[in-house]
């Protein structure tokens, strides 16, 4: 089924309607649980590593590599569930996901070495992996092309809020407790599957002889591989901020001699702050130009402007600097609208199989940034090091949306051949 008839509602209305139906909901609370519990380890990193008995260097260098393994479940993850997807359907892995992550995050919270910590938050990887990809394939194939920028800029707005909620409750409660609420939210989560449909263009598709997900027939072609690739790098600004410079804001933090410490929970809540933002004036701006690029350029400048801000405080004060944090995130606000890009890119066979590897093998590419920030930091020392990643993924971003198709008025009732 496909929300598709407005009748003689006006447009206001009916894309009002669209974007509050039961689908649209559900997607936006199961983005929001995912980036609660995304965001978990990187609020509570210091004082869970802390109990666990690191200290000094390692509290950065066992915080990295428990990122970094978290991240690569989200890679394997997202190929894993995007497959899916494509086969069995948008909502069995919108709630399959959601139940994987939910009990990986739960058992989290009972961790008393490193090595179960990192194999945990690996298995939390692979189910965060799915979420937002079945979620947003399956806001953009039930609404209609008028609508489907300000449903996914519903479920992000909604879902980035998650961050603020887990940076309360990392404030108010133990590190433990923060992992188990995570699960417990998930739970309740999934009682809302109830009455939820399945996309209307996969039901389709369904039954018919036709190729659907199939991962690697992303590589057989040239053009479609430079889609999908272009798809990827235009995101990866956001992960560079999101992964560098908010994750590790204590250490930057102190190599800028900001005047009090900095705590990575707040720079965390200001940046998805000005995410939840940021993906609403995006949204609303895309549907205003009728372009999803233009919007992407104009967000992508606005990192490069809060980056150089964010290397330009020396001496600056705690609130400062966390409002910076907060402009990064209204910059990377375009996540929204770049899952919508990588969906609108690729027809229904294989367009879940996209739309969820694509993101998370933005988040994935934390690993090699990071790494990269590690060799760089090494040479060049933590604030040139950083800038250089930083420009670097910038660069690559530009360069891959000159080259990617305008998708704003792409019908999506096709199949990839």
């Amino acid at each position: 089924m496909d929300i598709g008839n407005t009748g003689s509602a006006s447009a206001p209305q009916a894309a009002l309607r669209n974007i509050f139906a039961l689908p649209v909901i559900v997607a936006s609370l199961g983005y929001f649980v995912d980036i609660y519990d995304l965001v978990l380890f990187s609020i509570v990193r210091i004082p869970s590593l802390k109990s666990l008995g690191l200290q000094g260097q390692e509290l950065l260098d066992k915080g990295v590599f428990i990122l970094n393994m978290q991240m690569a479940g989200m890679l394997l993850g997202g190929i894993l569930w995007g497959v899916l997807g494509d086969k069995k359907g948008r909502l069995k892995i919108l709630f399959g996901s959601i139940f994987l992550y939910s009990l990986a995050n739960a058992a989290n919270g009972l961790v008393t070495t490193i090595g179960q910590y990192a194999a945990l938050r690996f298995i939390a990887g692979i189910g965060l992996a799915g979420e937002l990809g079945a979620g947003v394939t399956l806001v953009a194939e039930i609404l209609p092309k008028e609508s489907r920028g300000y449903g996914t800029m519903m479920v992000a707005s909604v879902g980035v809020t998650g961050a603020i909620l887990a940076n309360y409750i990392a404030e108010h409660f133990d590190w433990r407790v923060a992992y188990y609420i995570g699960g417990g939210l998930g739970m309740l989560l999934l009682a809302l599957r109830v009455s939820v449909y399945e996309s209307g263009m996969f039901t389709q598709i369904a039954g018919k002889d036709i190729s659907k997900g199939d991962f690697f027939s992303l590589f057989t072609r040239r053009e479609r591989f430079a889609r999908y690739l272009k798809s990827i790098l235009i995101g990866v600004p956001i992960w560079f901020v999101v992964g560098i410079l908010v994750t590790f804001s204590p250490e930057f933090a102190r190599a800028l001699h900001i005047t009090s410490p900095v705590s990575a929970g707040k720079a965390v809540m200001f940046c998805y702050l000005g995410l939840v933002f940021g993906d609403f004036s995006s949204g609303l701006l895309s549907n205003y130009l009728r372009s999803r690029r233009k919007v992407v350029f104009l967000f992508i400048i606005l990192i490069c402007l809060s980056v150089g801000a964010y290397f330009a405080l020396e001496g600056a004060s705690a609130p400062v600097f966390y409002a910076v944090c907060g402009a990064l995130g209204f910059a990377g606000g375009y996540w929204a609208i770049f899952i919508t890009i990588a969906a609108e890119q690729f027809g229904t066979n294989i367009r879940a199989t996209v739309a969820t590897t694509v993101p998370n093998f933005v988040r994935g590419m934390v690993v090699p940034i990071t790494s990269l920030f590690q060799v760089a930091k090494g040479h060049l020392g933590i604030l040139p090091g950083g800038a250089l990643v930083g420009a670097l993924c910038i660069f690559l971003a530009l360069y891959a949306l000159y080259r990617l198709e305008e998708t704003f008025t792409k019908d999506l009732d096709y199949i990839e051949i």
